[in-house]
């Protein structure tokens, strides 16, 4: 069941994927025909700045590797203090901001994911905000032109 979870997982994210190259394709290229003024640019912006900030979330959690001791002192080639590890042991296991510390002063977690999730989360949140004062617009629209909103005639 584990390996059904896993190829599902495997197969949502790599649609994902191919579906963000197609939207930053249109975002891009569309640009120069004011597209922020339909909603679909924005639910675009919305799915890439997600997947960007999954993605660097992702690549952040697995900095440590599957034994931290050893991508500490093998591939880092840092001192790998347990003391101070075992002393901010809630620090480590935070989803967010991430931090994987080999000692006092060498995080695994390069420096350039936290602010990269943050951005993706406040362009996202962006997007959304548009996306609904855009509904809301078009509701209001078709309610002052006569139709019902919630009946489906116009």
């Amino acid at each position: 069941m584990k390996q059904l979870g896993a190829l599902f997982t495997a197969v949502v994210l790599i649609g994902w994927s191919v579906w963000n190259l197609w939207n930053l394709y249109r975002i891009v290229t569309g640009l120069r025909d004011a597209p922020w003024r339909r909603p679909l640019w924005w639910a675009r912006v919305c799915s890439v700045a997600l997947f960007t900030g999954l993605v660097s979330w992702i690549w952040g959690v697995l900095r440590g590797g599957l034994d931290v001791r050893e991508t500490c002192q093998f591939v880092h080639h840092e001192h790998y203090d347990r003391a101070y590890r075992d002393a901010h042991a809630a620090e480590f296991r935070k989803f967010f901001p991430l931090h994987d510390k080999c000692n006092a002063h060498f995080d695994l977690v390069p420096a350039w994911v936290n602010p990269s999730i943050t951005v993706c989360a406040v362009i996202a949140t962006t997007a959304v905000a548009v996306l609904l004062k855009s509904g809301i617009a078009h509701l209001r629209r078709r309610s002052a032109a006569g139709g019902s909103a919630l009946s489906g005639s116009t």
